[in-house]
């Protein structure tokens, strides 16, 4: 009955995306101050940032000034919220796209950095606005960060409740007033936010001690992969072999990457010596729910690029940490928004040392552990129908507040296509999701909880339909999950 109450929602989703886009079009142009005017309690956060737009670069920050209204008043308690901030464009290969990705710093009178607690979030001073301009369906970073914090925690105590992925609110996004967007507004990966220990430095002689470090895999390198790293690169520079040192980024010295050259050195032991010390760099559990995440969302760009790697305190342990970054091209999605519909490949996740080294001599039974993992997994936040109720929550969301239609004016096109119906575009990831959702229950050797039949749509069986909620004739050349009187069987 579950899911068949998700088909139900499904197709109401489908009525209320042709209700709204008629009783919103005449707001599509609408500004900042009108849309605050009319705002309900079914509109999404607006965020207005005044700036030279044609100033903003990646490389300088520049000043501007940052306005949010949201009726839930989770910022500074506050409904309207104003702050000075500095601002810069963000992304790498991005940035080619006229919609792009904005870092926020919130500043005071002064024009120092300042602590500002966003939607609720936390208290930070950096934010990301991101453009999700390649994902069709504006939701697949957001998704796949809102499993991953349910599924991994980070192994110590944080002030964040051991989150080791970041939070977002849909927002919409005005520029100087104009419609500009449907953006999530995200905090950072950052030092603060995974508890990492700060530098010491000595005040009698300026020497610094290294203790919590972050760095972020960039390029695909071998050093990205932990093969081996390249001795001539300077290490007094924020990059490194394809690495950014994002902690301690105001230290970089031979000490602030000499614990990743340690890393990558460690898996060059001889076989037996690795299985013997794995833990002493290697938090097994991390890396389960890592694999998981990539064989489930067949998340790509990843591994290790586009990933975090931090330990807390290097003086107390060697031990590493991942954490995922840019998650676009994932749920049957290309890197360029184009669609995707391979399916998971356990070999992605063997293509680094520090996957490979644990699963092909399944090293303290890492092979065992992602499969009894995936087995429980499977039947909660990996399932199908809880991924494709996430999928429908977003969706409604963007359909009732007129976002999307919005976003759909704007921005159709522009990279990729949209589609003015969000649910067209949901029933392909929803299908591909089912589709990949089998394969790595095979990859993993875990039931799937589906009967495997080969049913006639003979009248009288009951009316059969997709996962989506569509009803299939007896001419459809559907294959693969289906529901029938309230349960799901596959047509091979």
């Amino acid at each position: 009955m579950g899911f068949m109450k998700h088909n139900y929602v499904f197709i109401a989703l489908l009525l209320l995306q042709a209700y709204v886009t008629v009783s919103n079009a005449e707001n599509v142009d609408s500004d900042f101050s009108k849309m605050m005017a009319v705002a309900d309690e079914n509109s999404l956060p607006l965020v207005n940032l005044t700036t030279d737009i044609s100033a903003v670069t990646k490389e300088e920050e520049i000043d501007g000034v940052l306005e949010i209204f949201d009726l839930k008043a989770r910022t500074d308690g506050r409904q309207y919220f104003k702050t000075g901030c500095r601002v810069k464009y963000r992304g790498a290969s991005s940035l080619v796209y006229d919609k792009k990705s904005f870092a926020i710093k919130p500043i005071d009178d002064n024009g120092d950095k300042v602590d500002v607690n966003i939607f609720g979030i936390r208290e930070d001073d950096s934010w990301i606005l991101d453009a999700m301009a390649i994902d069709r369906i504006r939701m697949r970073n957001r998704l796949c960060f809102d499993i991953w914090n349910e599924i991994s925690k980070v192994p110590y105590e944080t002030d964040y409740g051991s989150r080791n992925g970041t939070l977002g609110v849909f927002v919409e996004l005005f520029i100087n007033g104009g419609y500009h967007g449907l953006y999530c507004m995200t905090d950072k990966i950052n030092r603060k936010l995974l508890g990492l220990k700060k530098a010491k430095e000595d005040e009698d002689d300026g020497s610094v001690t290294i203790r919590g470090v972050l760095y972020k895999g960039d390029q695909w390198t071998d050093a990205t992969q932990l093969y081996s790293y390249d001795t001539s690169e300077p290490v007094d520079r924020e990059t490194w072999n394809g690495w950014e040192l994002q902690h301690p980024d105001d230290y970089p010295c031979a000490e602030a990457w000499q614990p990743l050259m340690d890393f990558i050195d460690f898996f060059r032991l001889p076989s037996g010596m690795f299985a013997d010390r794995y833990d002493e760099y290697i938090n097994k559990e991390n890396l389960i729910d890592y694999a998981l995440l990539v064989l489930g969302m067949n998340y790509g760009d990843c591994i290790l690029k586009n990933t975090f790697l931090s330990t807390v305190d290097i003086s107390d342990s060697h031990q590493f940490m991942i954490t995922p970054w840019d998650m676009d091209m994932s749920l049957g999605g290309n890197y360029n928004g184009d669609y995707n519909n391979t399916m998971a490949d356990i070999n992605r996740i063997k293509n680094a040392m520090l996957f490979k080294a644990l699963y092909n001599e399944n090293i303290g039974g890492y092979r065992d552990g992602l499969s009894s993992a995936w087995a429980g997994l499977s039947r909660t936040v990996f399932s199908v129908e809880a991924v494709c109720k996430r999928m429908d929550d977003y969706a409604e969301a963007f359909v009732r507040s007129g976002a999307w239609q919005r976003e759909y004016n704007r921005w159709n096109g522009n990279p990729v296509p949209l589609t003015e119906d969000i649910t067209e575009e949901l029933s392909y990831v929803k299908d591909w999701y089912a589709r990949n959702f089998r394969h790595v229950c095979s990859l993993l050797n875990v039931g799937t909880g589906i009967n495997a039949v080969s049913p006639t749509m003979a009248d009288g069986q009951g009316r059969i339909y997709t996962l989506d909620g569509m009803p299939l004739t007896k001419n459809s050349r559907h294959k693969g999950v289906a529901i029938r009187n309230g349960k799901k069987f596959v047509i091979k």
